[in-house]
């Protein structure tokens, strides 16, 4: 029985010819033309101005870099969300700094402006007041953007945006990673565009550009031999990696297309059911990538849960899969603090990830929609 993943890579159809060209001209390297034209191309697609992007090897690699671009060490505080990957919140770890983690509010599933006010008072109660706001558009859904960057204006508090998930997104026709005082991508092989593996990070100006060049690049001083006064990372993207991006960026538009068509799909029938609810945007303002389909259940209506429907689903060899279990519900950052209520934790009770990938056919949606269908009437 054929296999329908959740959100598998899907080629231009140019990657090879892209490749063959770094082949041919042997820049097989962490340097390379190549690099520079991807990360020209992902500039002039958030607008260009003030849009400074260094390709580096994941997303993780890229946040790690904003927060000691920020100057993020040991005992600062960073507010960061809750209902998102352990990508998001690690590399503060890394740093020895202490995340502190913010429920949602339920329209767009992030960060919620008033846990978020509440949090960074607190904080600044226990004089600890917080260096950085990671803000997440979780799914490719764009967090509320005025309300936040109010809040971190008020005091004082920069944003790392995370985009990773939300290339392509836009919020009032901007796109998304264009806001932050430093932003991020990734371009992991399960993202709306890939480069099978890497990210990229986003700068307001060369500065911070070429520091950010300099640790990803093991620190290396401008000597005639190998001298080193700062920690440094590998961390830049390779050349190869990026002729992939190259031909992946080409076709993001239509990318996002079909993602949001995907999920209409799914609205189109999973709506008129009660106790199911597709996850939308909650106003014109907002217009996701729906980088995944997600869909909300009511167990007491459907009389399934949405784990139950995952392993229905599993069996027919569709993919699908539970929503970010809350980071602050995790074993390994249980000591931090949590400011919010259940908003995050009913999410990931009642979510769940539809199959989402670019690929799919029109028979391969209607295959799901009948066993979802199918799994309904049988319970």
């Amino acid at each position: 029985m054929k296999k329908i993943w959740l959100s598998p890579p899907h080629i231009s159809g140019n990657e090879l010819q892209k490749i063959q060209q770094v082949f041919q001209e042997n820049w097989i390297a962490p340097v390379g033309p190549q690099i520079g034209e991807f990360e020209a191309k992902i500039s002039s697609f958030l607008g260009g101005q003030n849009r400074h992007v260094v390709a580096l090897n994941s997303g993780t690699s890229a946040l790690h870099l904003a927060l000691k671009l920020l100057n993020i060490g040991s005992g600062d505080v960073v507010i960061c969300q809750s209902l998102s990957f352990a990508a998001s919140v690690n590399p503060v770890l890394y740093e020895g700094a202490t995340p502190v983690f913010v429920d949602s509010e339920k329209e767009t599933y992030n960060l919620s402006p008033v846990y978020l006010e509440e949090a960074i008072t607190s904080q600044i109660k226990k004089g600890k007041k917080p260096k950085a706001i990671i803000a997440v558009h979780i799914y490719g859904m764009p967090y509320k953007v005025d309300e936040i960057h109010r809040i971190s204006a008020k005091y004082e508090i920069p944003i790392i945006e995370d985009a990773a998930e939300a290339m392509g997104s836009r919020y009032s026709n901007r796109a998304c990673g264009s806001f932050g005082d430093l932003a991020l991508f990734s371009f992991n092989g399960n993202k709306i565009i890939t480069t099978s593996a890497g990210g990229a990070l986003v700068c307001q100006d060369d500065i911070q550009k070429n520091k950010a060049i300099f640790w990803a690049t093991q620190s290396k001083e401008n000597e005639d031999f190998y001298l080193h006064k700062e920690i440094g990372y590998n961390y830049r993207m390779s050349n190869v990696l990026a002729a992939i991006g190259l031909s992946q960026i080409d076709v993001l538009e239509e990318r996002t297309k079909k993602k949001r068509d995907i999920q209409q799909f799914y609205a189109s029938f999973l709506n008129d059911i009660d106790g199911f609810q597709m996850f939308d945007e909650c106003s014109s303002e907002y217009k996701s990538n729906h980088w995944l389909s997600i869909v909300e259940m009511d167990k007491e209506k459907l009389q399934i849960s949405a784990l139950d429907l995952m392993r229905l689903l599993a069996k027919k060899n569709i993919e699908s899969r539970r929503i970010w279990k809350p980071l602050h519900t995790q074993p390994v950052f249980a000591e931090f603090d949590f400011y919010g209520n259940t908003v995050a934790e009913t999410i990931f009770e009642n979510g769940l990830c539809l199959p989402s990938g670019t690929a799919m056919t029109s028979a391969d949606l209607n295959f799901i929609k009948t066993e979802i269908l199918a799994a309904i009437k049988n319970d």
